[in-house]
């Protein structure tokens, strides 16, 4: 069996609902993770998803701000909403489901942006930020027997030198700072994770999947960062058959500043 897997920072779920039946229309992925969501789970347009076959859906929302949701055409079981730092942020939703005679526990995240200036010290959101990754680093791919794992999501950090259009320039802006980078990549490294989007594209080739808003022209100036992700443990790695960024739906009408990634495993 094949199994597709989509992930998207949305930017606002109900504002952008046409875009997203856009992408399942023409995509048809098993299951679909967003993020920034924007709604509360009460108004989450639910019914348009299952009217398109999703209707297994793991949702963990608050009014106006962050949001995730896990939304599938396989049934999913043991739905996990988490509040990492206990500041009523609803940033994180798991659920496992099973594909090709294996048990797996799906995270979708929402990392914190940050803010604008990379000092902990006067700006508390990105103290809050590197708290959360902190955090993160207790999280083990294996972390269930008998269960493997896939993490996907808006980590909010490019930690590569080729995840972003200049890596000199850039290491003083929040989502490419060293603290940022490094912990990230320590989160990889301590949970045993595997970074599919670079299995089959190592660097030094670029990858992005998100593009300001305040550029002119996004598509001309390409100053693109990797801010979104698909992790895996190391048993589903050998599965992945490619993974495909849809550069095209930052021009979609009213576009989220972030692209759809989707992974596909065949087992």
């Amino acid at each position: 069996m094949t199994l597709t897997l989509a992930t998207w920072n949305i930017n606002s779920v109900r504002l952008r609902l046409p875009i997203v039946e856009k992408l399942l229309d023409e995509k048809n992925p098993d299951i679909l993770c967003l993020q920034e969501t924007k709604c509360a789970n009460e108004l989450f347009p639910a019914e348009a998803f299952t009217a398109r076959g999703y209707r297994h859906q793991a949702i963990n929302g608050q009014k106006g701000y962050h949001g995730v949701a896990i939304l599938s055409k396989l049934p999913l079981s043991e739905i996990d909403r988490r509040d990492h730092g206990n500041v009523g942020h609803a940033r994180h939703v798991s659920a496992l489901f099973e594909a090709g005679g294996k048990r797996i526990r799906l995270h979708n995240f929402y990392v914190p942006a940050g803010g604008d200036e990379p000092d902990a010290v006067r700006n508390p959101k990105f103290a809050h930020k590197l708290d959360y990754i902190e955090e993160m680093k207790g999280m083990r791919a294996d972390g269930e027997p008998g269960v493997s794992s896939i993490l996907v999501g808006d980590l909010n950090i490019a930690p590569l030198e080729h995840d972003v259009w200049s890596h000199k320039q850039m290491l003083k802006i929040v989502s490419h700072t060293p603290v940022e980078t490094e912990g990230l990549l320590d989160v990889i490294a301590k949970g045993g994770w595997v970074d599919l989007m670079r299995r089959h594209t190592p660097e030094p080739a670029k990858l992005y999947t998100w593009w300001s808003y305040r550029a002119a022209d996004w598509a001309a100036s390409d100053r693109g960062r990797r801010l979104d992700h698909v992790w895996s443990s190391p048993d589903l790695a050998p599965h992945l058959t490619g993974v495909e960024i849809l550069r095209d739906a930052r021009g979609w009408d009213k576009p989220s500043d972030h692209v759809p990634v989707i992974a596909n495993l065949t087992f």
